[in-house]
């Protein structure tokens, strides 16, 4: 039985060699590859095993074991085609263990540590793909017994090293695995080189490497492969010399003025901060928050605050402010209404917690003396750093506006009735009432994407039926807006030729044209709805709270047919071109939301309009003065006028 089995290792390594040899002999695309690998077999032995030999008979079974033995193998793979192929290895195959230890009856330790090896030879069906490097294999194993030795310690006893009785010579088993193929050769050479990571499980039936006791072996081969071939050389084509500058690509979109110049008589849901801030120096509360005395108080109402008013056509809100400016009485009206509410006051200052909490317990004695809020529920501390700060960590520029934004205290509650979940612990929207007008609705509004950054400058000539030309510009950012009355002038309609011209930093010339229609409007009134998404400072994705605010609550608001008008806007602090970037983030998240939940709804016949103005102050809802200002202007307003 040796001779036999010597004479079949024999022919396998002939074989391996004599494949190996006409596979490096192939043409080009040959579809052989050959190479070696190197593994850790991660063997795990199960069952019993007690007679070690004939002449050893240990007085304690040993039942399961652990060990990492090498593997190591010279291969051949054989590719006809992307999907099927072939593998053989023949290799060095480690199945050696330490038994757990047990204990004799002499009370004393004893120690199992089996060095069985093979040689093994893996015949493999591969798999693969045309689309990516990975493949499995499978097949059987045939493996050779070479070592059989075992080494035994008993604390009593003089160790011993022998060789186990009974040992199989011969083991069919199988294994199954998954490998992927790095190339790590140039495309350009026909020689390949591919590096091979793999990982394949051997399970234990067949795995009985005695044919006495019971023990078994399962193995979990972890390893790489060093693969060589030959394959087609990549065709690369000749890289072109550029001899002329490309104009860069530049959009020009027109929107003319709507036939009607529309007042909205608007139903907005403003959310308001939960923050109050204080001047620097002082710990009083600043007088631009509205204060009452306790008389004032017991007649103060938060609906008073919601009452229709015409408000300023430049775009800022005055009574937004104004209702935000009474923080501190709508929280002690809403106190005062759910005597079960409580909240807790946490304030901030770069000088230290004491200051911080000294702001907190004169919002306190406020609540307190004014609205006869029960001190237990009001709790208040200090911090060095607000929840949320503005100020990051290494940050050295504008420090004096993010401080600004930090000297504050957050007002923070578990009761409903108080916050709401529209973000960053929001506290709940005040509904309030106004008549508005959007100026650029009598606008004729001309877009140039790219524009900022890839032109000095450009102008718009404008002309009607009669050949008449008006010129604007020159313009340098990427939009600009001209009133329909002034393009009209004496006229009550007409329709327009437009042609910009640009030039670039390289100094190209960029020409582009389009046509629209201007109407002269007529006023009308129309019933819209307004809601507003605050952000804190740098944040541009919605966190979910608004995601959830803006599914449940802005979007069944939105009727089929309506039109939605998203406005992104930023604060000052930063970088101008990045503001920019980061509104049209803020509006765009928006619009995500909001579609996706109208197209689950069955709303499809809904038109949006989209703009991020940066920290454009013509623009901005507020100025930039006080923290809160800054803090609002971090913002998503979105309009819904209904079968606009």
């Amino acid at each position: 039985m040796f001779f036999k089995i010597k004479i079949i290792q024999k022919v396998i390594i002939c074989s391996m060699m004599i494949i190996l040899a006409h596979g490096t002999a192939q043409g080009q695309s040959s579809p052989w590859w050959f190479g070696a690998s190197g593994a850790a077999n991660l063997n795990f032995y199960d069952g019993t095993t007690q007679r070690l030999n004939n002449s050893l008979f240990v007085p304690t079974a040993f039942h399961r074991g652990f060990g990492i033995k090498p593997y190591g193998s010279l291969f051949l793979e054989y590719r006809p085609g992307p999907i099927w192929g072939a593998i053989l290895n023949v290799g060095y195959d480690g199945r050696g263990a330490d038994f757990n230890n047990v204990i004799a009856p002499c009370n004393c330790p004893a120690t199992l540590e089996s060095n069985l090896s093979y040689l093994s030879v893996e015949p493999s069906l591969r798999m693969g793909s045309a689309t990516s490097n990975f493949f499995f294999f499978a097949g059987p194993r045939v493996a050779f017994n070479r070592d059989n030795s075992f080494e035994y310690t008993q604390l009593k006893q003089p160790n011993t090293d022998a060789e186990f009785s009974a040992v199989r010579k011969t083991v069919i088993t199988g294994q199954i695995g998954v490998g992927y193929d790095f190339i790590i050769s140039s495309p350009a050479k026909e020689a390949k080189v591919a590096l091979s990571p793999f990982l394949s499980f051997h399970p234990d039936f067949g795995q009985n490497p005695r044919t006495i006791e019971s023990l078994s072996i399962s193995t979990l081969r972890m390893g790489v492969a060093l693969k060589f071939g030959k394959g087609k050389v990549a065709e690369i084509a000749p890289t072109p010399i550029a001899i002329t500058t490309v104009a860069p690509e530049i959009t020009f979109s027109i929107r003319p003025p709507l036939i009607a110049s529309v007042k909205r008589q608007v139903s907005e849901t403003l959310p308001l901060r939960n923050y109050v801030f204080f001047d620097e120096g002082s710990s009083a509360i600043p007088n631009r928050y509205i204060t009452l005395s306790r008389d004032q108080a017991n007649n103060f109402r938060e609906a008073q605050l919601q009452n229709v008013q015409t408000e300023s056509m430049s775009g800022r809100s005055g009574r937004q402010l104004n209702v935000y400016h009474n923080i501190l009485n709508i929280t002690g009206d809403r106190l005062r209404s759910n005597p079960g509410a409580t909240i807790s006051l946490s304030g901030a200052s770069m000088t230290g917690p004491e200051e911080g909490k000294q702001f907190a317990e004169n919002i306190k004695n406020y609540l307190v003396n004014t609205f006869g809020i029960d001190g237990s529920r009001i709790s208040t501390m200090g911090r060095t750093k607000p929840l949320i700060p503005s100020e990051q960590p290494g940050g050295t520029r504008e420090l004096v506006l993010l401080r600004a934004g930090d000297r504050r205290v957050d007002i923070e509650s578990a009761s409903p009735e108080l916050l709401m979940e529209v973000g960053g612990g929001m506290m709940k929207p005040v509904a309030i009432e106004a008549m508005q007008s959007n100026p650029d609705d009598a606008n004729v509004i001309f877009n140039i994407g790219g524009a900022s950054n890839q032109l000095k400058s450009w102008t718009v000539d404008v002309t009607d039926e009669t050949g008449r030309n008006q010129r604007y510009g020159p313009f340098t950012g990427n939009s600009s807006s001209i009133p329909g009355k002034t393009i009209l002038g004496d006229r009550t309609e007409g329709n327009y030729k437009v042609s910009m011209n640009g030039e670039t930093i390289s100094g190209l010339p960029i020409n582009k044209t389009s046509t629209f229609r201007v109407v002269r409007q007529e006023d009308t009134i129309e019933k819209a709805f307004r809601y507003s998404i605050l952000f804190d400072f740098d944040q541009t994705r919605t966190i979910e709270s608004y995601a959830r605010f803006l599914r449940d609550v802005v979007s069944p608001q939105i009727p089929d047919g309506a039109s939605v008008i998203i406005h992104g806007h930023t604060d000052v602090i930063g970088e101008t071109e990045y503001n920019n970037i980061l509104s049209q983030g803020r509006a765009a998240e928006a619009l995500r939301i909001l579609q996706s939940a109208l197209t689950s709804a069955g709303k499809n016949n809904v038109k949006f309009e989209t703009s991020g103005f940066g920290e454009d102050e013509s623009k901005s809802p507020f100025d930039n003065i006080t923290p809160e200002e800054r803090f609002y202007n971090r913002t998503v307003i979105i309009d819904i006028v209904p079968n606009r």
